[in-house]
């Protein structure tokens, strides 16, 4: 006598203690591999058990219904929390109503069990059908297999049904495909290297995987179509790629298992503890139990895979890709080079040369393959990729210096597409050949929660950047990228400019702090092996031993003459000008894809104009003043019939940057808003972009009015920017704040707008506590920080001629900048002008102060400089 099938919850019991051995296995070492296949089985196991108690209860299930695991299911890839993909597969004879209440049964004894399920239901002859908005279901088709149920069912499934979507579909299949990918891509920025990476979805990760296998699949759909399993690509020992896709493995494993859910986001507490067991990596690397060593390693494993993937890509070029492929320049017939061609967008390596040699040994050949690429955007093919490795050493040998490599490594650096041909050049070793000192930047991981980018990645993103400035663009910061481009064509010597961006951080594969002194020396020797002139030399050290002042300068006040006659003195020339500016602009966006706004771009240009002028002595310090306050009153007062003389006298006193950062417009609307005083004594005018947002008082002076209005505005997460203080003499005060939206609480709510100036009015007018406002906040928005910043205060009675102006770097919390308003305020200091900005966790906030009229005393500033540490300090503690 047959014994009887055990209950559901036996079943649920096996399962969940199977579970626990495998993690068991996997805390003791077990592999990535071992793990997940370890997972499928014993869900294999779950479902037939399941289902044979279904067909006891129905004995019509015993024909016309098979169970076949997909995608990850499918290729026995299960992680410890992922979700399984589950086809309950008809014949079309049996009809759905019959089998629903089973399948439903089984699903739910599944959740039951804690399994996250994402069944389908498909009659046969629906899975020979693409629909093209709904193309996962086909894709994940591809990695089949059968679980239980109808075996001959599953096998018209496999050796019919399947080959003929292949057969029929495989183009538009591929082209949905790409699409995907490219969308997937660009929600990442297009970049593997992030400071927290999604380690499934991020270019490089998992995903890409199964995109590579899909690819293949789908390529030789004609002579291999419906072959089971034939999306998977096992990896092989020894192999970079089979490598990484074991480490990733191992990592998304260890993820799940310390978040207990399908969670694949490596975040920075997750990187300290993978680091501290050594996750995936071996006793050689990564250094001791270092994060961003441990890091480094995960970046080129994934970095392993973004090449497979993108030659899968290019590869697939015959299929009509979406603009993935765009840019790409392609010859109907082969475009011959000496020692290689470069065909539907690919670059293929002859044999040999015209001396008879490897055509991969040759440096001029291979330099010129990357010349190729820089220009036209071709990519390698994985042969010429592999021969390229193998050929390192010969090409090592055989590598001449001097002007005539400096020639050929500047083609590469000026062509449109030379980011990419870097970031290849690195991958297979050849740019260490030519620039050895850029090895220490391979993948060196930063963390200060302010830079996106691996250090290496940075750069290639700002030479892209700059080559950007060439192209029309769309967006709020085309005009910015068309405005300084113009500059970028005026460079009689751009080449140097890629040379001094490729150069400019190699210092921090050393040192981290006063790293272009670093990178300036570093670059010295790279400089004589090209055998550079000493003006050229001149330009590039230059540039990359003060490429940081620009982007200090922009933390000063840039409308006073001071700050530009200091920044003048550095740069001294105007070509020098222009490439630092340019360097800025590309410096900036290559931080994270945030970090260059139209508000910053605007500022950099205002300093690029006024230190050119300074430096072609075309500026008056005396005159600038009177004659902009002159032509503003003229047009001002031709907006106001009659009223001239009233604006005159709103204006007199005024400092000359509010004349200068002013448009007539603003101006008669700070006007009539002081105008309406009578009526509503704080007057607020508030202007809401996606961007950054602006919002201007005009009310009478007094104590602790820029405090409070920089409170209001913490307190519903806004983070402000930059900040003014003006004053005429009547005692009218014109404060503006320009601000982000941090929670994206007023684009997300524009009912909230009116709401959001009303709470800042009652703010101003005292009918609300500020304390009680800001405490809520703190309440609801508390979150441990990244990194830690050191408090530092700094004061600097040079940089103006009629301010003091100090420097606090500090640990950017909720409450700082009205925190240090306040302590500046109980000292009978004035904020003339406020410049605020934020990197990552680091505040940067910089005040030029005056204390009746004058500048602070020494005596004073040690006082206020003990206080504002002290606030700062308590600022946070409340945060």
């Amino acid at each position: 006598m047959q014994a009887s099938e055990p209950t559901a919850s036996v079943l649920r019991e096996r399962y969940q203690r199977r579970m626990l051995e495998i993690r068991g296995a996997f805390e003791a070492g077990a592999s990535g591999a071992a793990t997940i296949a370890a997972r499928a089985s014993a869900l294999d196991d779950l479902v037939r058990a399941l289902w044979r108690q279904a067909v006891e209860q129905d004995a019509r299930l015993k024909a016309g219904v098979a169970l076949v695991a997909m995608g990850g299911y499918g290729r026995r890839e299960l992680f410890p929390y992922s979700d399984m993909d589950l086809l309950f597969l008809l014949d079309g004879r049996l009809p759905e109503k019959q089998v629903k209440d089973a399948i439903r049964r089984l699903n739910q004894e599944m959740w039951d069990a804690g399994i996250r399920v994402s069944p389908a239901t498909r009659k046969l002859a629906e899975c020979e059908r693409f629909d093209e908005e709904n193309a996962e279901f086909a894709i994940s088709l591809l990695d089949h297999r059968l679980i239980t149920g109808d075996a001959a069912l599953y096998t018209r499934l496999a050796r019919q049904s399947v080959p003929k979507l292949l057969q029929r579909d495989h183009k538009a299949m591929m082209t949905r495909l790409l699409e995907l990918t490219e969308a997937r891509h660009a929600k990442y920025g297009g970049t593997l290297f992030h400071l927290e990476p999604n380690i499934k979805d991020c270019l490089g990760g998992l995903r890409d995987v199964h995109v590579c296998a899909w690819m293949t699949t789908l390529r030789s759909a004609g002579e291999q179509a419906g072959r089971n399993g034939g999306a998977t690509e096992s990896p092989e020992e020894g192999n970079d790629f089979g490598k990484a896709v074991e480490f990733l493995w191992l990592v998304r494993c260890f993820l799940h298992y310390r978040h207990e859910r399908d969670d694949n986001t490596l975040d920075w507490q997750a990187q300290d503890a993978a680091a501290a067991r050594a996750i995936g990596v071996d006793g050689g690397e990564p250094r001791g139990n270092d994060a961003a060593y441990w890091m480094r390693y995960y970046f080129r494993c994934a970095r392993s895979v973004e090449r497979r993937v993108r030659q899968r890509i290019g590869e697939s070029a015959a299929v009509k890709a979406p603009s993935m492929l765009s840019g790409l320049r392609r010859e109907r017939r082969a475009e011959e080079h000496h020692g290689f061609r470069v065909e539907r967008g690919m670059a293929v390596l002859d044999a040999v040369d015209r001396s008879g040699q490897d055509a991969a040994a040759d440096p001029d050949v291979v330099l010129d393959v990357f010349r190729a690429m820089a220009w036209t955007g071709c990519v390698l093919g994985r042969e010429t990729e592999e021969r390229l490795t193998r050929a390192l050493p010969l090409l090592s040998a055989q590598l001449e210096e001097g002007p005539a490599l400096w020639l050929r490594l500047q083609a590469i650096l000026t062509g449109p597409h030379a980011g990419n041909a870097l970031r290849t050049m690195h991958a297979l070793g050849v740019l260490e050949l030519l620039v050895p000192e850029f090895h220490g930047i391979d993948a060196l991981v930063i963390r200060d929660a302010y830079h996106r980018y691996t250090v290496d990645e940075h750069t290639f993103v700002l030479i892209d950047t700059l080559h950007a400035m060439e192209r029309p663009q769309k967006g709020p910061m085309a005009v910015w990228a068309e405005r300084f481009g113009g500059v970028l064509r005026e460079l009689p010597h751009a080449g140097l400019l890629y040379l001094a961006a490729l150069m400019h951080d190699t210092g921090k594969g050393h040192s981290t702090d006063g790293h272009a002194v670093a990178s300036r020396r570093m670059t010295e020797n790279v400089l004589a092996r090209l055998e550079l002139d000493s003006y050229e030399s001149g330009l590039v050290l230059g540039l990359i031993e003060g490429h940081l002042e620009m982007s200090s300068a922009l933390r000063r006040d840039i409308f006073d003459i001071e700050t530009v006659r200091g920044f003048a003195a550095k740069v001294q020339t105007p070509e020098a000008l222009k490439m630092l500016t340019l360097f800025t602009y590309a410096d900036i966006n290559a931080v994270h894809p945030d970090a260059l706004t139209p508000w910053k771009a605007e500022n950099l240009w205002q300093l690029y104009i006024a230190t050119a002028n300074y430096l072609d002595r075309s500026v008056d310090d005396e005159r600038v003043g009177a004659h902009e306050e002159s032509e503003l009153l003229h047009r001002v007062a031709a907006m106001l019939p009659g009223r001239k003389t009233e604006v005159a006298a709103f204006l007199e006193g005024l400092p000359e940057r509010y004349v200068l950062t002013r448009s007539p417009e603003q101006v008669r609307r700070h006007f009539e808003m002081a105008t309406r005083m009578d009526e509503d004594p704080v007057q607020l005018d508030f202007h809401y972009a996606p961007g950054v947002s602006e919002l201007t008082l005009v009310t009478r002076d007094r104590a602790q009015l820029f405090a409070n209005i920089a409170g209001a505005l913490a307190a519903w997460g806004m983070n402000i920017v930059t900040a003014d203080a003006f004053s005429n003499r009547q005692g009218m005060v014109v404060d503006s704040f320009r601000f982000t939206d941090s929670f994206r609480t007023l684009e997300m709510n524009v009912s909230e707008h009116a709401n959001f100036v009303k709470s800042v009015h009652d703010v101003m007018t005292g009918q609300v506590s500020m304390e009680k406002l800001l405490s809520g906040r703190r309440r609801g928005r508390r979150k441990a920080p990244l990194v830690t910043v050191a408090t530092r205060v700094e004061f600097d009675d040079e940089a103006s001629s009629h301010s003091t102006l100090v420097e606090v770097i500090a640990q950017d919390t909720t409450g700082l900048l009205r925190a240090l308003s306040l302590t500046v305020a109980s000292f009978g200091c004035n904020i003339e002008v406020a410049l605020v900005d934020t990197e990552g966790e680091t505040a940067i906030d910089v005040f030029y102060l005056t204390r009746n009229g004058a500048k602070l005393e020494k005596g004073l500033e040690a006082e206020l400089k003990e206080a504002l540490v002290e606030a700062v300090n308590e600022n946070a503690s409340q945060s």
